[in-house]
């Protein structure tokens, strides 16, 4: 078969629409836009001014992008680090380009061919290289400790330095998760490293990340400040158009807003769904944002304490009254969600969801005949893990004590600093928490890296083979009709042992003053500072 057929053949597979806006997912794009790029001229050197000061509201984990989980970290990694691809978003269309990359080619659906700019340099002036490449990619797929992106190039069975600038990957079988993975932002795996930085930090390249992106790394002030400052060799024309960059880590958003207000600082990473009606009321700011691939849910824990028992954490599943939900947790903005596949994945989302009879929804009837079947009969008494974090802070957690109250649940709120929140939950220690997924492009990275049963995100330990087996069969399925059909059986699983209780889809936003121009939303919860300057 000829490249070009195999080109054809994955841009019609591998493309959904966003809403109302086209989104072509897949490598087809990537493979398009390569093709037609060609040399790139030569680079006109930015003249970096200006000094945006930006509150990051929620936990920053590590700037190692191998091994961060938080897209708050990668709201600032992807301004220190870039990928072999990148998101491109032109207020209609999403596509996965070329990033380090300069061109993208197919030998056939399991070899893809990247062949690399000349003349990248890591911000401590070792070269972004074919053999950088490879150490990336192999430090996520076999490095230790171990990647919890990992899961992302299982298949990949060898990275082939053909030159100096050009990198074959081989495949195991074709991959239709390839352009997520690979891009180096929400895909994390494709995101490419400085060896001589990893070598010379070691476990504490996360407070000394060193990448090829518009900003370097200067200082990270813990519970203060993370500064980047531009680089000035930046490989793209024009930027970085900044000189500088702080953001400041703020975990009370409404005292970022006043500061927003004020004008002591420029914008925000993240705006609370309680704020959104503050900002729109305000002249001087600029609110981005729509409800994107993501869900929110209930987590129950299946290894330890009351929750082992399904029947319990079904009873929980269909208690739980979306609607009321959603309008007092997430102000009316958010939208119920009956599995975590969103709106977006169409192609894989069902429009008709809320009447297939499949997922979760509220029943309390069923909820109470679930319970009736727990092995306890008595009051269940149960600890909820709730912090101040996320779009809707405690709001969650306060509006379904009382609906497992109906069905013989007393929830006792325990309301912890986030850092202590995260660790609790990354090890196991609760009964239940509330979180979300936020930034997912594609059913796989929907289902497969929070509920496989070996997964480094699985915090429930929920296990089921049946469900692994099956995301691992759609990750090499290139139609889309069949690659949903296997997700949509893995949901089903799912969300009838319920180690989760599904909840809303949500609308992400960011905010910024007036006097900050040239932000290009993006949405996958990013905060790219690339093109962005001040007036």
């Amino acid at each position: 078969m000829k490249k070009t057929d195999h080109k054809k053949i994955l841009a019609e597979h591998i493309s959904v629409r966003l809403g109302r806006r086209a989104v072509l997912k897949g490598m087809g794009a990537g493979i398009v836009a390569a093709s037609a790029a060609g040399s790139f001229p030569a680079i006109a050197r930015a003249q970096s001014s200006g000094h945006l000061k930006i509150a990051s509201i929620k936990v920053v984990d590590t700037l190692d992008p191998h091994f961060t989980g938080f897209l708050s970290a990668i709201q600032i990694i992807n301004n220190i680090h870039n990928g072999l691809l990148k998101i491109v978003y032109d207020g209609d269309m999403v596509t996965f380009e070329p990033d380090l990359a300069e061109t993208w080619d197919l030998e056939d659906d399991k070899t893809h061919v990247f062949k690399l700019r000349e003349g990248v340099m890591f911000h401590d002036g070792t070269p972004c290289d074919a053999e950088a490449v490879k150490f990336s990619l192999l430090r996520v797929k076999e490095g230790e400790p171990k990647s919890p992106h990992a899961w992302k190039l299982e298949l990949l069975e060898e990275v082939e330095v053909v030159d100096p600038l050009t990198v074959k990957l081989h495949f195991s079988q074709p991959y239709a998760f390839l352009p997520v993975a690979l891009n180096g932002s929400t895909g994390r795996a494709g995101t490419i490293v400085s060896p001589a930085a990893v070598e010379k930090y070691g476990a504490d390249y996360g407070r000394n990340p060193v990448g090829t992106g518009p900003f370097k790394f200067v200082s990270w002030r813990e519970n203060d400040a993370i500064e980047l400052v531009a680089n000035s060799d930046y490989f793209e024309a024009g930027m970085p158009k900044l000189e500088k960059v702080t953001f400041l880590l703020m975990n009370e958003a409404s005292t970022a807003l006043a500061a927003l207000f004020s004008g002591q600082i420029d914008g925000m990473t993240d705006c609370p769904m309680q704020l959104v009606d503050q900002v729109d009321k305000f002249p001087g700011a600029t609110l981005y944002g729509e409800i994107e691939g993501n869900y929110t849910f209930l987590g129950m824990n299946c290894k330890t304490g009351p929750f082992t028992d399904i029947n319990l954490r079904r009873a929980v599943a269909w208690a739980l009254d979306r609607e009321t939900l959603v309008k007092q947790a997430y102000f009316g903005r958010a939208q119920q969600a009956y599995t975590p596949i969103s709106p977006p994945m169409t192609g894989y989302f069902d429009p008709d969801i809320a009447t297939s009879g499949r997922g979760q929804w509220f029943d309390l009837e069923k909820a109470k005949e679930f319970r009736a079947l727990a092995e306890s009969q008595d009051e269940v008494e149960v600890t909820y893990m709730m912090a101040e974090r996320g779009p809707v802070g405690t709001r969650v957690a306060q509006t379904i004590a009382p609906m497992l109250a109906q069905i013989g649940i007393k929830v006792n709120l325990e309301l912890i600093e986030p850092a202590t929140w995260v660790k609790r939950r990354n090890e196991g220690d609760f009964d239940l928490y509330d979180f979300e997924w936020v930034a997912d492009l594609d059913p796989d990275e929907t289902l497969y890296p929070e509920f496989r049963s070996d997964g480094a995100w699985n915090f429930c330990g929920w296990v089921n083979t049946q469900f692994d087996d099956l995301c691992k069969q759609a990750q090499t399925i290139l139609d889309v009709e069949e690659r949903a059909a296997l997700y949509h059986r893995a949901e089903d699983l799912l969300m009838d042992e319920a180690p989760i209780g599904i909840m809303a889809h949500m609308p992400i936003f960011k905010v910024f003053s007036n006097k900050v121009v040239g932000f290009e939303y993006i949405p996958a919860d990013l905060v790219n500072l690339h093109t962005v300057s001040m007036t």
